[in-house]
């Protein structure tokens, strides 16, 4: 698939390319909201153009744009179902599956602070879920005050310096761990 525009010049003025935060780079891949709604559908089984434009009511134009760059950064990958005309089904890449955390914590706040209009149900049970953050490792539950951030291996020096110790999220003012844990 030819990528004849870059991802997101109409919508950004600023690349967040360059930036040392995951949350900045994260935002700089996936791009804006249409690019979440697509993803959104794709995991709900809309995988052709012609579905994504009607359901998303999204112009050609602009769904084309999106597609690509989504394909681009490696979230979807297009295939072709019919060669005249060309018409290709999108499917979730490794890298697109991983946003489901991300898509399903975002309805959920969304759920909570505007409109409950979709909620997730276990898919065997239907019995609904109420979805939190936890640590893997441990199946903590992930709650501000709790949580801290600290410097990451390719943190630069300067990050190191603002993280060390540790900023504990979620307090009116960001306070530092007294000693941070190795």
């Amino acid at each position: 698939m030819k990528v004849t525009v870059e991802c997101w010049r109409f919508m950004q003025r600023k690349s967040f390319s360059r930036m040392a935060c995951p949350i900045a780079r994260s935002l700089e891949e996936v791009g804006e909201g249409w690019s979440l709604l697509i993803l959104r559908d794709v995991f709900i089984g809309v995988r052709r153009f012609q579905d994504l434009e009607l359901r998303l009511g999204i112009s050609a134009s602009t769904l084309t744009r999106r597609l690509e760059c989504l394909c681009r950064r490696g979230l979807l990958e297009a295939h072709a179902y019919a060669e005249r005309p060309p018409r290709y089904e999108y499917t979730l890449t490794e890298k697109g599956e991983d946003l489901l955390h991300v898509l399903l914590a975002l309805g959920a706040w969304g759920n909570r602070w505007f409109t409950e209009s979709i909620v997730a149900v276990d898919a065997q049970t239907g019995a609904r879920l109420d979805l939190v953050v936890v640590d893997r490792a441990s199946g903590r539950r992930l709650q501000r005050g709790q949580v801290a951030l600290g410097p990451g291996r390719n943190a630069s020096p300067k990050l190191r310096a603002f993280l060390s110790p540790p900023r504990v999220l979620g307090t009116a003012a960001p306070r530092v761990l007294i000693e941070a844990k190795s």
